[in-house]
């Protein structure tokens, strides 16, 4: 029986793989760009939903992407057993619903409306699932929300830190990877849908700070008072969304993750490793 694995070179996927590669299971990971297989872990050339290469024997399938195509690709496929179906979608299917910005409500339309797929594409085949709605992401600097921050204020010298009182719950990959696995080999997470966020919640500012703190080089602390982030929200279209959350709580309850899976996820102690830095090698490189 072979596990597959869709999202492999995703920030969970680099978590996941060694850990499925420890067990009996050969692992499949299929990647929209060639790479080298090793004796752990073969890796396929495929593109979902139209161009993925023929799967035998499939016992799981992990999804780590977007759910639509991953939907409608296992919708229409041959799969001769009902494996077990692991896939992450966000909890912006719930934050985001009554957002002020119409692309984001679309946006957290879109994902409820793939998790609805999913759930159907499975029903077809009579496969369990489980999806997992995880905060805001972080791990080796593959995100798109704190990474970003962190790489332009170590080229700048200068961190941005906002006012505002929301709190935030960041998770780490890795526990994301736990808690995936941890599905895979609990049936009392079948057909739940699982929120997931960090072991710490705290408010934007101290996440931002954190953040500042953990990079290699010393940057200027800039704090952005209020009215100064009133004035971005209404005259700046792109900040406008996420300018309009920084007093609204973006959490999740990990009552129910915990009690079926046992996964406890870590508080949020970022390092330079999280946003994919070499701290050695950057700070030689400030020196000179």
């Amino acid at each position: 029986m072979t596990v597959v694995v869709f999202g492999g070179s995703s920030q969970i996927g680099h978590y996941l793989l060694p850990q499925l590669a420890t067990r009996d299971e050969p692992v499949v990971a299929v990647s929209r760009t060639i790479r080298v297989s090793h004796p752990s872990v073969t890796w396929l050339t495929g593109r979902l939903p139209d161009d993925v290469p023929a799967l035998n024997d499939v016992s799981a399938i992990f999804n780590f992407g977007p759910l639509q195509p991953f939907a409608d690709w296992l919708h229409r496929c041959d799969v001769p057993l009902a494996p077990r179906v692991i896939v992450t979608s966000s909890m912006s299917a719930q934050s985001k619903r009554a957002s002020e910005v119409a692309w984001e409500r679309e946006l957290s339309q879109q994902l409820r409306d793939g998790e609805a797929a999913v759930i159907d594409a499975c029903a077809k085949h009579g496969c369990a699932w489980t999806i997992l709605r995880p905060t805001l992401i972080y791990g080796i600097g593959l995100d798109k929300s704190l990474t970003p921050i962190a790489r332009r204020a170590m080229r700048m010298h200068v961190f941005p830190l906002p006012a505002g009182h929301g709190l935030r719950q960041p998770v780490h990959a890795q526990d994301l990877a736990h808690a995936a696995l941890a599905a895979l080999d609990n049936a009392a997470s079948a057909e739940k849908i699982l929120a997931i966020g960090g072991g710490e919640r705290l408010p934007v500012r101290e996440m931002f700070a954190r953040v500042r703190r953990s990079l290699p080089v010393e940057t200027l602390p800039l704090p952005l008072p209020a009215w100064l982030l009133r004035l971005a929200r209404g005259s700046v279209g792109r900040l406008r969304g996420p300018l309009s959350r920084l007093e609204t709580d973006l959490i999740a309850d990990n009552t129910e993750l915990t009690q079926l899976l046992g996964v406890q996820p870590r508080p949020f102690r970022p390092d330079p490793e999280c946003w994919g830095l070499n701290a050695p090698a950057l700070a030689e490189k400030e020196a000179r």
